[in-house]
């Protein structure tokens, strides 16, 4: 379980240890290159399918998934405002475990924010 502690550290490491699972296992590039073009900006744009995937994320309790998601939404331009609204819906559709889960992400939004 990631402790969020320091969510960068737990970030960059749940990223390094990600490659270096998909290099043993070939099957996982094949699922991740679903994933980027399921992320494409088609029609709705990055920081609107980052903001779903982290409220996505919230509501299936996926820890490396709010870690991930915070990140790229942030990267994507979203303000911390923008995440906290995202972070509202998740806890609307996901109840009382994705508040919890929903209080972890805003931990690390505040992290990575700074």
């Amino acid at each position: 379980m990631i402790s969020m502690a320091n969510s960068t550290q737990e970030l960059e490491a749940f990223k390094a240890n990600l490659g270096e699972f998909s290099e043993q296992a070939p099957e996982i590039e094949n699922f991740l290159g679903f994933v980027e073009s399921a992320e494409a900006t088609e029609t709705l744009d990055r920081k609107t399918k980052e903001l779903m995937s982290l409220a996505i994320g919230v509501a299936v309790r996926c820890e490396p998934c709010i870690l991930w998601h915070t990140d790229a939404a942030l990267d994507a331009g979203a303000s911390p405002e923008e995440v906290d609204d995202a972070l509202k819906v998740a806890v609307a559709m996901g109840g009382g475990p994705a508040l919890a889960y929903a209080t972890k992400a805003h931990q690390v939004l505040q992290e990575l924010s700074e």
